[in-house]
């Protein structure tokens, strides 16, 4: 199986030693997306839903570099540093999705880098 990596300048660039996205066969795989404003690879300001918007636009840079488009994403993680705003990451989120949505975890952890709020990973499958 061929493997190749998926990137854009349309998203923020990797700040370690991964890429934005993983194609192999017809499923890309996405790396985790913090609100980083990709033109100047800082974090965005706001709250939770500020930067989760930023997030899935993120993703939706990814997808379309990918070749792909949201509504091809077969899976979500969703992992956010307070639980308190799970309500707040979904409203973003069915702003973004339609059904069929994807199948999704949240998670609560204990920090993110750059102390985002949220970062999301996804699988895409291509058609």
């Amino acid at each position: 199986m061929t493997r190749s990596i998926v990137a854009t300048d349309k998203a923020p660039a990797a700040i370690g030693p991964y890429s934005q996205a993983v194609r192999a066969g017809n499923t890309v795989y996405f790396s985790g997306q913090i609100p980083l404003d990709p033109a100047t690879g800082n974090l965005v300001e706001g709250d939770i839903t500020a930067q989760t918007r930023r997030v899935f636009d993120n993703l939706v840079a990814v997808a379309e570099a990918a070749g792909g488009k949201l509504q091809d994403i077969v899976r979500v993680g969703i992992y956010v540093t307070d639980l308190g705003n799970f309500a707040a990451v979904n409203a973003v989120m069915a702003e973004y999705f339609q059904q069929p949505y994807p199948a999704r975890s949240t998670v609560e952890v204990s920090g993110l880098p750059k102390g985002a709020q949220v970062e999301v990973d996804a699988i895409l499958v291509l058609p």
